[in-house]
């Protein structure tokens, strides 16, 4: 008894316990981008505060966020080809390079090992240590006569793979980076013109890009890719008058619900619904604008929609039940972006020039609070560790 007791008090000794109020659960927090500021607020998203301020990161105008397993560290890649791990316990820039000239997003591998990057410039994907961000490969994206080609949709997969879209090529391609030193890519070819953007369901099985100079998606299922690359929604508003296009759709936003997918429409003012098990059309839904994102609560039964301009001050409410608009929310000028809580019943809305996040409550959608932030135009919430694609 004597030797436990001397035991214990040693340990105390040596490692003091810390107060509930000096802890920080990982799972409870969140990152908001300032735009201009070239900034990151770190935040508390169950009280709803923030709790520090990360500065000098560079231009974060179309910036993305990825988390550690562990939800610690937050990646954060800037347009102007920053990557950024931030620990999130600590309040700091734990790594930061500058790994190209032009970047539009990135990934994180399925074990947590590896972050993958999309350029624009030098074009092609790059492949880094999540822990030092060391370079771990470079992969060009090359095609037909020594061309490169911009890459886009980047996302990660099931089976240590990443998934990527090349803009000018019209291709998709499958890297797997189970060999890190030595990635297997197969490519499929004459996908479309012009992929833009691209997904990957929750699940991990179909990854869909669009197509921004013809008309239809590419969707590829990754349980069967011998069977390449299928083309859905090609008629869809095949012999209507092109309408100007204030602000491309973000397929990271496409809502996923058990039976269907929601998707906006590119220049239009619907939003698609899709069976999600025969990928045809099921109904088109009016709304007040040019949809941006549209996303699913986690539960499924809302989908929220904001626009381009000139109803960017406008956010629209469809139910998934009744496949129709039940509600219209004005959250202020420029609304960006949205997050659920990660069970839904709160959701962030960033409000750019009223540099504000909005905060409201998914069941009675009464507002909840107002945060200052400066120019925000994401918002991250460190849930996304766990789930494919984010």
């Amino acid at each position: 008894m004597n030797k436990f007791v001397s035991f214990l008090s040693l340990g105390l000794l040596i490692s003091p316990i810390a107060s509930a109020d000096e802890m920080r659960p990982t799972g409870d927090l969140g990152v908001v981008i300032e735009r201009e500021a070239h900034s990151v607020l770190i935040m508390n998203t169950t009280q709803k505060t923030q709790l520090a301020r990360i500065e000098n990161l560079g231009d974060l105008s179309h910036a993305s966020v990825v988390f550690s397993r562990d939800e610690r560290f937050a990646y954060i890649f800037g347009r102007d080809g920053g990557l950024s791990k931030i620990d999130l316990l600590q309040d700091e820039v734990s790594h930061r390079i500058i790994q190209g000239g032009n970047s539009i997003g990135g990934a994180i591998s399925q074990d947590g090992r590896i972050i993958a990057v999309s350029n624009y410039s030098p074009p092609g994907v790059k492949l880094f240590s999540a822990e030092t961000l060391e370079l771990l490969a470079d992969i060009p994206a090359s095609y037909g006569d020594n061309q490169l080609s911009k890459t886009v949709g980047l996302v990660d997969a099931p089976n240590h793979r990443f998934v990527v879209s090349l803009f000018d090529a019209g291709e998709i391609w499958v890297i797997d980076v189970n060999d890190i030193a030595n990635p297997k890519i197969q490519k499929f070819k004459n996908i479309g013109k012009q992929p833009y953007d691209a997904m990957i369901s929750a699940d991990g099985r179909y990854y869909i890009a669009g197509l921004f100079a013809e008309k239809g998606l590419a969707l590829l299922d990754l349980w069967h890719p011998e069977n390449g690359v299928k083309r859905v929604l090609e008629n869809y508003g095949k012999d209507d008058e092109q309408l100007p296009i204030y602000k491309m759709p973000h397929f990271e936003g496409w809502a996923m619900t058990s039976d269907y997918v929601f998707v906006p429409a590119i220049g239009r003012h619907e939003v698609l619904v899709v069976d999600n098990r025969t990928w045809q059309l099921v109904k088109t839904i009016p709304v007040l604008g040019q949809p941006v994102f549209v996303m699913a609560r986690p539960d499924g039964r809302q989908i929220w929609v904001n626009f381009a301009l000139p109803n960017n001050d406008k956010v629209q409410i469809i139910d998934a039940s009744s496949l129709s608009v039940t509600n219209t929310l004005n959250p202020g000028k420029a609304v960006l972006h949205f997050e659920f809580s990660p069970r839904g019943e709160n959701v962030w809305v960033a409000v750019r020039d009223d540099n504000q996040v909005v905060v409201y409550d998914t069941a009675t959608l009464s507002e909840i609070t107002r945060l200052p932030a400066d120019k925000p135009n994401g918002i991250f919430f460190s849930a996304r560790a766990h789930k494919i694609g984010m």
